[in-house]
């Protein structure tokens, strides 16, 4: 099944499943800002190792499970396997884009 989803948050998921850390960064715009787990990750160096550390601790992957993109924002759900308690998790991952970047994501139950 093929989800509908703007291609640089298709680009964002394609890059997490391989654990290219640099690859998600550069999903985002410079100033792009990830909010995870109560913390802010700004900027493609602060979004890289909020990557590798979350890849290293805890070998996650996701699976989109479902898409809605209305304008700039796009909320994917999807269900996130790894290492860590209760998984599989279904998480809701928040994207505004601008500029065929992703501005903001913001990820939660």
């Amino acid at each position: 099944m093929s989800l509908l989803m703007p291609a640089i948050v298709g680009d964002y998921f394609s890059a997490d499943k391989h654990h290219d850390s640099k690859a998600v960064a550069q999903c985002f715009a410079a100033d792009g800002v990830v909010h995870d787990e109560g913390r802010t990750h700004a900027g493609h160096a602060a979004i890289q190792a909020w990557k590798e550390a979350g890849s290293q601790q805890y070998g996650a992957t996701v699976s989109p499970i479902s898409a809605d993109t209305q304008g700039a924002r796009c909320v994917v759900t999807g269900s996130v396997s790894g290492s860590f308690p209760g998984s599989p998790l279904a998480l809701r991952f928040a994207f505004t884009l601008a500029s065929n970047r992703i501005q903001t994501l913001e990820i939660g139950a």
